[in-house]
């Protein structure tokens, strides 16, 4: 009902879990040991498919696994299956997904957000215990936020993207989907820390974030900008944000004015970017050294057959763009004035965070929408990720976690943000108000919906 996943490899997943069953009868005690996880599908783990949800990569198997894969085996984890995604992680619904539709566990008439909505929807839909996604735009927030979920995007480097196929290199970050808070920090401990297979992981070595739980709010500062408040946000989403800020208040933080103004341009600098970046680094699928090939004697046209059978409507769309924006006569125009607004958002949260400690906002600015409903329009689709996108752009860190539902049933996610290696802070805050509440302990029922 629910095709979260795109492959399971059912054999290999009951080795796993016999051999966890054997090891735990032996006394051994791993963080994850026995633990069901399932792995967005840009992600190498050896042996399974890794398609992007893309014709481009049908039929190829991964020779090995991911950084954060190995870390997951290694701490025990059961490695379930491989979780649908938008095509390359370029969508915001999963519906650009070229093999199948995955739907919301609270709703099946409407999308699990995106691009790692397959990841958001196995752990709504209790088809994993946890997964994992990756973060370019608001890929793990923006799911997580529709499907009632927790999404945590770590700070730029503090994960190793070795092993994941990149659409924007600069911006891509990988991280867990979980039920609560607390499986948050635990999974964080797992796959954080340096790799020397990313030269881009931060060396500094990674705390302990389970001991940031169970603290209080007393003494912190967090921010509510008004820039994260906009003409046409859902109503709903508004007043259920406002209520948990007041939550917040309620168990001891001081809530503080922030401004920034950077916010309007955050989209329009993010699909200058990122676009740009996803040229580069999907040019190797070009027909002859990876992904599909067709049969032609001539390469030009082995190229363009290639890339346009391979890829869909979305990825096109965007490498279009890329290309543009990066080709002569444009580059200063577009892509290096992007850059400079760029650092200029990141100076925007550094001075933020001079004034707090976290920030407060909504994670999107409307519940899960229906099927369809956006496709044909795709400004209105990228505006699903307007409160997400800064903090990639940033490299700083955020979590969406659930804090309410909508008058039909579906959830609002709050998004909690916190400075580059600030990861602490935010699961301080995180959990702190999700354990004063149960939003998070709501389950879909999917028996009803037939």
């Amino acid at each position: 009902m629910i095709g979260a996943y795109l492959s399971i490899d059912r054999e290999d997943a009951l080795r796993q879990a016999h051999e966890a069953d054997a090891r735990r009868a032996h006394g051994e005690s791993l963080p994850l040991l026995g633990v069901p996880v399932g792995v967005k599908d840009l992600l190498n783990v050896q042996g399974q498919p890794c398609t992007c949800a893309s014709r481009m990569l049908e039929g190829y198997r991964s020779p090995f696994d991911a950084t954060v894969v190995a870390r997951l085996r290694a701490a025990g984890a059961i490695i379930v299956g491989r979780l649908n995604m938008d095509e390359f992680a370029m969508g915001s619904s999963t519906e650009n997904s070229a093999f199948q539709r995955t739907r919301n566990p609270w709703n099946t008439g409407c999308v699990p957000g995106g691009s790692s909505g397959g990841s958001a929807a196995a752990v709504a839909g209790d088809l994993a215990y946890a997964s994992l996604g990756s973060d370019t735009g608001g890929s793990i927030r923006q799911p997580a936020s529709h499907c009632g979920c927790v999404g945590f995007k770590p700070t730029y480097g503090r994960v190793s993207r070795y092993g994941a196929v990149g659409y924007a290199s600069s911006l891509d970050q990988i991280g867990p989907i979980t039920k609560d808070t607390r499986d948050a920090a635990l999974f964080l401990n797992v796959l954080a820390g340096a790799d020397p297979h990313d030269s881009t992981t931060i060396a500094t070595p990674p705390p302990d974030y389970l001991s940031a739980l169970g603290r209080d709010l007393r003494g912190l500062k967090l921010g509510l900008p008004d820039e994260y408040f906009i003409k046409g946000m859902d109503s709903e989403v508004e007043n259920t944000i406002r209520a948990a800020v007041e939550q917040c208040r309620a168990l001891g933080a001081e809530i503080v004015p922030v401004s920034l103004p950077q916010t309007e341009y955050a989209i329009a600098t993010y699909y200058v970017v990122a676009t740009a970046e996803a040229s580069a680094n999907l040019a190797r699928f070009d027909g002859i050294r990876y992904g599909l090939r067709t049969s032609s004697d001539d390469v030009i046209d082995l190229y363009e057959k290639s890339r346009s059978q391979g890829f869909g409507p979305e990825v096109k769309r965007r490498l279009i763009l890329g290309a543009f924006v990066l080709s002569s006569g444009y580059y200063d125009a577009y892509y290096l004035r992007a850059q400079k607004v760029r650092r200029w958002i990141r100076n925007g949260f550094d001075e933020a965070f001079t004034k707090c400690d976290a920030l407060l906002t909504p994670t999107s600015p409307t519940t899960a929408f229906r099927f369809g409903e956006h496709l044909d329009d795709p400004l209105k689709m990228y505006l699903s990720d307007i409160f997400t996108a800064t903090v990639n752009l940033a490299g700083i860190t955020a979590i969406s976690l659930p804090c309410g539902f909508s008058s039909l049933g579906l959830p609002i996610g709050l998004q909690v943000i916190g400075p580059a290696l600030g990861e602490e802070t935010i699961l301080r805050v995180a959990h702190a108000y999700e354990q004063s509440t149960e939003w998070h302990k709501r389950r879909p029922n999917l028996a009803a919906q037939g």
